[in-house]
């Protein structure tokens, strides 16, 4: 994430790192190591960043509303943590993922303690509607996540089950970090639902870019191997829509591709999706959603932080990873 967009937030931001690096301190050596470990990782902060943003452009940041960022991220990290071990992933960010260091059970367990351990921190918000909205926005992910599971190496799914699988495993987040920043600060209806459209339209435009990372990143800048959805049969836009405009040949290589996971076939069926115009027709759909995402914010009004937001979503879709 370009510095610029978080200078208006820099304080807070840090505030924030330290924050998670306070609540992973635990009795149990095991949790502090792959808790270090996974901030030693890095990432975009994207989601505590998004409830900062939200919060400065509603008025002010307070201190719950670092706290509610803090609890954001630890429930990304959460899922990251579980969705490697579900995918068999060596490479997150230019860096083995915690599975492969550690093992995949000690990343399951820790990924469950950091997930209590964000619901620890929102209970001590003492705010009942944002407790209830992040239990829902939770239980919402882990349906995405079984929901993606079903259909992996499925060619039968439908378009869509796509976006309600991305809708849910990941632009919820998005949007319950922009939402959550308005409960914290009791505005208006209107706004609040403004926040969840800009957050909900970012978190589709992020992650249609994200399919397309892996047939047209480079390793060096994504962080993950080119090619990692094929190889665990997931379903995304690009395949989609070679399966649905190209012709029979396509179809039946596509199809056994998924069936079979095969990650050897990646070269073949990228000139399937380049051929079919896969990768043009993801970028707009992305698009679509990207331009959604910052007319939701006109409702807000203009000042720095709406920018900053705004900035957010530009860059959302032509990025490196």
């Amino acid at each position: 994430m370009n510095v610029a967009i978080k200078d208006s937030v820099a304080a807070e931001f840090a505030q924030v790192d330290d924050v998670i690096v306070e609540l992973l301190q635990s009795d149990v050596e095991m949790v502090e190591n792959i808790g270090h470990y996974i901030v030693k990782a890095g990432g975009k902060r994207m989601r505590p960043l998004l409830v900062l943003l939200s919060a400065k452009a509603l008025g002010g940041i307070e201190d719950a509303h670092i706290r509610f960022a803090a609890v954001v991220e630890f429930i990304h990290t959460a899922t990251l943590l579980h969705d490697d071990v579900v995918d068999l992933s060596t490479l997150r960010r230019g860096m083995p993922t915690a599975n492969a260091e550690f093992g995949n059970a000690p990343s399951v367990l820790v990924g469950d303690f950091i997930y209590t351990r964000a619901f620890q921190l929102m209970v001590g918000l003492g705010n009942m509607p944002l407790l209830a909205h992040m239990a829902e926005t939770t239980n919402t992910i882990a349906a995405g996540e079984v929901m993606q599971l079903v259909h992996a190496g499925d060619p039968d799914t439908q378009a869509e089950q796509y976006q309600e699988i991305i809708r849910r495993k990941t632009a919820a987040l998005f949007a319950a970090a922009c939402h959550g920043a308005a409960l914290l600060h009791n505005t208006s209806t209107a706004k609040a639902d403004a926040l969840h459209d800009y957050g909900m339209h970012l978190g589709i435009a992020f992650q249609l870019a994200d399919d397309l990372l892996d047939y047209a990143g480079d390793p060096s800048e994504t962080g993950k191997n080119v090619g990692d959805d094929l190889a665990e049969g997931k379903i995304t836009l690009p395949l989609l829509h070679a399966m649905k405009v190209g012709d029979e040949r396509d179809q039946r290589l596509v199809a056994d591709t998924l069936r079979n996971k095969d990650g050897s076939a990646f070269a073949d069926i990228m000139a399937v999706v380049q051929r079919t115009g896969g990768i043009k027709a993801t970028r707009e759909a992305a698009l679509q959603h990207q331009n959604q995402a910052m007319a939701a914010l006109e409702t807000l009004g203009q000042n720095e932080a709406t920018v900053a937001l705004s900035e957010m979503a530009a860059r959302a879709v032509d990025r490196r990873g």
